[in-house]
């Protein structure tokens, strides 16, 4: 994918909650390596966004793309797919205190679809090599600093 290829865009859209309106005529465009924060008062549509991005909510009106997946046509059995590909990082992040760091990692993978256990330690053991945390993979939550569990 180029640098400056759109990884999120969303073209006039109304997200719901039910029956009320929660988001209206969002446009939105974010291209491969941008950070983004998402600020906002409570009750203000940035979970309900973030849900609709992630396939957890319908996209009812307006177009939509995430890293390449068309979320007018995500079919039920992409959305694993789709979640592989992004990297949400939740304030309120939630780890499992009865496993160890791998394990709240191969809890997440298998839960998104994956199934290969070899794939997944490779996939488990990259992704704590990027973020420091090769040595804390047997470590339990409570172990771990506010930001190391954020990681």
């Amino acid at each position: 994918m180029p640098i400056n290829q759109s990884i999120i865009e969303l073209q006039n859209v109304s997200i719901y909650q039910k029956e009320r309106i929660v988001l209206h005529q969002v446009n939105l465009n974010i291209r491969k390596g941008e950070f983004v924060y998402l600020t906002g008062k409570v009750g203000s549509g940035k979970s309900s966004l973030l849900k609709t991005l992630y396939a957890e909510m319908p996209l009812l009106l307006g177009d939509g793309q995430v890293a390449g997946f068309d979320l007018n046509a995500l079919s039920h059995k992409e959305i694993p797919l789709l979640r592989r590909e992004l990297g949400i990082v939740f304030q309120d992040f939630q780890l499992l205190t009865d496993r160890n760091v791998y394990e709240n990692m191969k809890f997440v993978l298998k839960a998104t679809g994956w199934k290969d256990e070899d794939q997944i330690d490779i996939r488990i053991k990259t992704s704590l090599k990027k973020v420091n945390l090769e040595e804390k993979e047997d470590s339990m939550p409570h172990e771990l600093s506010g930001g190391e569990q954020q990681r």
